[in-house]
């Protein structure tokens, strides 16, 4: 089964998404992403190529999980408060 190396989990009920690298010993965090530019930046320190192309097009090398893919803020809530 294919895994792809680079997971962006879900978002945080504070905002930003944690961004993994899959190694053979599990999984190294790479940092809290607040956007896409922040993926990229986090790519390009742990030497991926081209790591624009990746974040906007390499559906094979990530993986979103959990919510929609370049999103980094949690819908707000819209329960009226009294």
């Amino acid at each position: 089964m294919h895994h792809a190396p680079v997971v962006v989990h879900r978002i945080h009920p504070s905002g930003g998404r944690q961004v993994t690298l899959r190694t053979s010993n599990g999984e190294e965090s790479l940092g809290l992403a607040r956007s896409d530019d922040d993926v990229i930046e986090f790519l390009r320190r742990a030497g991926m190529p081209d790591p624009d192309d990746v974040v906007l097009g390499g559906a094979d090398l990530l993986d979103w999980q959990g919510d929609t893919p370049h999103v980094y803020e949690a819908d707000p809530p819209t329960d009226d408060l009294p």
